[in-house]
């Protein structure tokens, strides 16, 4: 599983709230994802929260 984040980002902030160390704040406050966006098994369930807590549904769950 890896994360994206797509140009529908307002820095709304829920996604790297529900997963701090899958995602982060950039300079302009929008999202970024850290490293790869590789998500580790352990952290399934924050990529998920992430991914339903965007009301911008800007965080997307790639295979």
């Amino acid at each position: 599983m890896k994360l994206a984040i797509n140009d529908r980002c307002s820095g709304h902030g829920r996604c790297y709230a529900l997963a701090p160390n899958l995602i982060a704040a950039n300079e302009y406050g929008e999202a970024e994802i850290i490293d790869s966006g590789e998500v580790p098994p352990d952290q399934e369930s924050q990529a998920t929260e992430a991914l339903h807590g965007c009301p911008e549904s800007a965080v997307e769950l790639l295979s």
